[in-house]
């Protein structure tokens, strides 16, 4: 006899009631909108929102509301896709350097759907939504970052070899002069060089120098490496940001273009990404640095930075740090951002690589008892109007934002203070981790929609899912009738819930994806023919009606499992080694194989139940 627990009924309610609830929102469409997010030093408040709404009055732009909201930034809702390009250009201009404005899709979700986690379903970029930047490696800094490190290995290679020297500089036009001191040999220097360095052109110059020239060749080498390691960290980036099948695209000598599906908060993305925010710990060189700062005169082996405090002059305090860099964030290994109880400041938790950890090692043992500094840098991106062109450079920030005294030796774990916010210290935590730039990139392009054929694509995945349901509706309801209506709301529940699943854990809906709903229709299909035609064929065996369905749901099931099984177990071979596409498709499959084993052989036998269980006389069933 037909038999169905109570629990199971109370399960299948709930989850029609999850279904539709979590599947709601794709109802509402998204709004183009502009986001407004402030970097280290600025902050979004009413002051902003004002001069932002003035902004965009004075230039006759249209929007629909300017608001800050709970996380913290502001955000400007636009009509249409024209006014809201022409509103970003706008806050631009107004905002200035001190903030990321990027495009963005607000939501239009009901605060109550919201408020039970309820959302959109990301759409790939083959659809609908996403951020399409393309960013340009800035070509001197590059190769001023390469030249700089190439005159540090000479540092190195003269102290290893007890040559003393005054100097080692970069010049201009990209060689590097090693100034030895008095009495020290030219050529044994020349010697070391055109060892370690064969590629380049070494020589011994006038006044005791020796002169480093980088052949073009090199230079090119060095600024495709850049772009290579660039792309490698824009990965680390977008891993840590989340985002699922990013595309990231080199795009001739220079350019790289990234594509990040489903990123509703564009300005995270685009901070995160172009960012060049790192660490660097420096030794404290002593003297007077507002004497220096005022005279001119600093001492060879030092640089003037500036500290956070301001001085009763209303001037940043001044120091004076030591030109070698101790230890950089290219050195770090893992950082965790937490808030320090002691200091009563966010932190970062550092743990230095091998490599770094022994220089830390090396300079703390010598320097206890003295103060060593730590420097955040960032370069900002700008552009500024000249003669009524776009002129894109950057401007270099750095602060020292902690100065400590050394109380032992260091190893390669310690901790960094002194960030203004935990957001701040998170993000610089994600920076660490994912690696530093090997140069500043410059946005030269930036879209939220990026789709290959857009709308149509939609369209056209949306008919073909409609046009396989439908098919299979019409198959089910002429063949099987009565039990053609049970498979036909089995399978709409199946379709409910991949939706609100892929709603809920933020999966990311691409065109294959939509290839793969409608082959879960497929396969939801072919479980309830073989359920069906079991109860057919113990129906010409002779069994009662209520024996044949019972016996038809219990002998399909283990068929139905084995074969979906070994389906999913192929889905997970495509998720672990493919990419892009593949992922989306490979998801989609997964999601809908295990929900279509449910809703074939559960839901599918409780609406039987209902139907069939409390007629103890059934003489014949409609299939």
């Amino acid at each position: 006899m037909l038999e169905y627990s109570r629990w199971k009924y109370l399960l299948l309610v709930v989850l029609l009631a999850f279904s539709v609830l979590y599947s709601l929102p794709n109802l509402f469409p998204q709004q183009p909108a502009v986001q407004v997010t402030a970097n280290r030093g600025a902050q979004v408040d009413a002051a902003l929102e004002q001069k932002v709404t003035a902004a965009l009055r004075q230039a006759g732009v249209p929007f629909q509301s300017v608001a800050i909201g709970k996380d913290g930034n502001l955000l400007v809702r636009s009509p249409n896709n024209d006014a809201q390009i022409r509103a970003a250009g706008v806050i631009r201009d107004a905002v200035g350097s001190g903030y990321v404005v990027a495009l963005n899709q607000a939501s239009t979700v009901p605060a109550w759907l919201q408020a039970i986690g309820a959302r959109q379903m990301s759409l790939g970029l083959d659809l609908r939504g996403g951020v399409y930047f393309e960013m340009q490696v800035d070509k001197e800094a590059a190769l001023a970052k390469r030249i700089d490190g190439t005159a540090e290995d000479m540092r190195v290679l003269l102290r290893d070899n007890r040559i003393r020297y005054t100097a080692v500089e970069a010049r201009k036009d990209g060689t590097l002069v090693a100034t030895l001191a008095d009495g020290q040999d030219p050529a044994q220097a020349q010697r070391l060089f055109a060892r370690d360095m064969p590629n380049y052109q070494v020589e011994t110059g006038p006044n005791n120098t020796v002169v480093v020239r980088i052949p073009q060749a090199e230079l090119d080498k060095m600024l495709s490496e850049a772009v290579q390691q660039n792309i490698a960290t824009l990965s680390n980036r977008i891993n840590e940001l989340g985002v699922a099948e990013p595309i990231i695209q080199r795009q001739g000598a220079d350019r790289v273009v990234v594509q990040l599906p489903g990123v509703q908060d564009t300005a995270q993305a685009k901070r995160i990404l172009g960012a060049t925010a790192t660490l660097e710990y420096r030794g404290v060189v002593e003297g007077n640095a507002i004497e220096a700062r005022d005279s001119g005169n600093v001492p060879p082996e030092a640089r003037l930075f500036n500290r956070k405090e301001i001085g009763p002059d209303g001037k940043p305090v001044p120091i004076l740090l030591n030109k070698r860099v101790i230890a950089s964030g290219e050195q770090l290994q893992s950082a965790s951002a937490f808030f320090d109880s002691q200091s009563g400041t966010p932190a970062v938790r550092v743990r230095l690589t091998s490599i770094g950890g022994q220089r830390m090692f090396d300079y703390s043992s010598q320097h206890v008892g003295k103060p060593m500094a730590v420097v955040y840098s960032e370069r900002i991106p700008e552009v500024k109007l000249v003669d009524g062109k776009e002129v894109r450079s950057t401007r270099l920030n750095e602060q020292v934002i902690s100065v400590a005294t050394i109380q032992s030796t260091l190893g390669r774990d310690f901790q960094t203070t002194g960030l203004e916010s935990m957001k701040e210290a998170s993000d610089l935590a994600l920076l660490l981790r994912a690696g530093a730039l090997a140069a500043p990139m410059d946005f030269v392009d930036e879209r939220t929609v990026g789709p290959s054929l857009g709308a149509e694509n939609i369209q056209r995945g949306l008919t073909a899912v409609v046009f396989s349901f439908v098919f299979a509706l019409v198959f089910f309801l002429i063949y099987y009738r009565m039990f053609g209506v049970i498979t036909v709301l089995a399978l709409l529940l199946n379709l409910l819930l991949v939706v609100a699943l892929m709603s809920l854990l933020g999966f990311t809906l691409t065109l294959p994806g939509l290839a793969g709903i409608a082959l879960t229709v497929g396969m939801s299909v072919d479980a309830n023919v073989l359920i069906n035609e079991r109860i057919r064929e113990d129906l010409r065996a002779g069994m009662p009606p209520l024996t044949a369905i019972a016996e038809g749901y219990k002998r399909a099931t283990g068929t139905i499992m084995d074969a979906n099984i070994t389906t999913v177990v192929a889905g997970l071979a495509l998720f672990a080694f493919g990419t892009g596409p593949l992922k989306g498709f490979a998801v989609t499959l997964i999601l809908g194989i295990v929900t279509s084993m449910y809703t074939a052989v559960s839901v599918s036998r409780g609406i039987a139940n209902l139907i069939y269980g409390r007629r103890k006389k059934l003489k014949s069933i409609a299939i």
